[in-house]
């Protein structure tokens, strides 16, 4: 799952969506994708972090992202799902630093 996922889209994603998916989509997403960056994480936690971000960036899922209101909740199911797998590896560094990203896009 690793080399499918792609950096650049999802900055891509995160950034063009980021006030239509609302704050609580890209703080998980952050988090995963933060905690998928630590040397500490192993390769399992990694690839169930990778499959949600890969699904998150995708441009067609099972709910498209354009439809008002609904269009972010299958994102948010496959990264609370992959979030309850690897949340020992989500550390309060991993939320500090995502918590940071957040407060650089949305304010305090």
């Amino acid at each position: 799952m690793a080399n499918e996922f792609d950096d650049g889209s999802f900055w891509d994603k995160v950034k063009h969506f980021a006030l239509k998916a609302g704050k609580e989509v890209i703080e998980k997403a952050l988090w995963l994708y933060y905690a998928a960056q630590q040397p500490n994480t192993p390769v399992w936690a990694k690839t169930v972090i990778y499959g949600a971000l890969v699904y998150f960036v995708l441009p067609v899922d099972a709910v498209p992202d354009a439809i008002p209101v609904a269009g972010f909740t299958d994102d948010l199911g496959a990264l609370a799902a992959a979030l309850g797998t690897v949340s020992m590896y989500v550390t309060d560094e991993v939320k500090r630093i995502a918590a940071e990203k957040m407060k650089e896009w949305f304010g305090a």
